[in-house]
């Protein structure tokens, strides 16, 4: 039987994760929430590739925190997100997909489109309402970037296995 994928997420810091959070339990099918709000980064690594690991160490060593503007609210169909931008964690993606180049999927060697799901597998009216309800009293504001985490899929839940702290002091690596 072949391992399972891991998938990498971006770390929040506390208070942005509890604020997704809180969105994405009131919004979300209380049956198909069984995921803390998460910025995916990969969907679909393999666990027998010691150099995703290594990457992983090396990258954070090095750097430090990232800032994440977050820009909107977006129809995502059947459910509503955050967009964010932060030339930084492009920056970061783009190495890792260099890096990893053979092992990745397809969906992992597009440009990344940093978001944050808090509603999903609805019918579009609802997520149409809570998209208006949310945008009335949105302006866009900062979160932080601490880490990035990797998890196991296991088929629907994730497995958590290591989080990887943002370490470095120099903002250019």
């Amino acid at each position: 039987m072949p391992e399972a994928p891991l998938i990498l997420t971006l770390t929040l810091n506390s208070a942005s994760q509890q604020y997704f959070n809180s969105l994405r339990k009131a919004h979300f099918p209380p049956e198909r929430n069984y995921l803390d709000a998460h910025l995916t980064l990969f969907h679909h690594l393999p666990q027998a590739e010691k150099a995703i690991t290594e990457a992983l160490e090396n990258l954070t060593k090095h750097h430090s925190k990232i800032q994440l503007q977050v820009t909107g609210l977006k129809s995502i169909g059947n459910g509503v997100a955050f967009s964010m931008e932060s030339a930084e964690l492009q920056q970061i993606h783009k190495q890792l997909q260099t890096t990893w180049q053979p092992w990745l999927i397809p969906q992992d060697r597009q440009k990344l489109w940093p978001h944050i799901t808090v509603q999903n597998k609805v019918n579009p009216d609802v997520a149409k309402q809570l998209k208006d309800v949310l945008e009335l009293e949105f302006t866009p504001f900062e979160i932080t970037g601490t880490g990035l985490t990797l998890f196991e899929y296991l088929g629907g839940p994730w497995k958590f296995i290591r989080e990887y702290e943002f370490a470095g002091t120099d903002l250019s690596v």
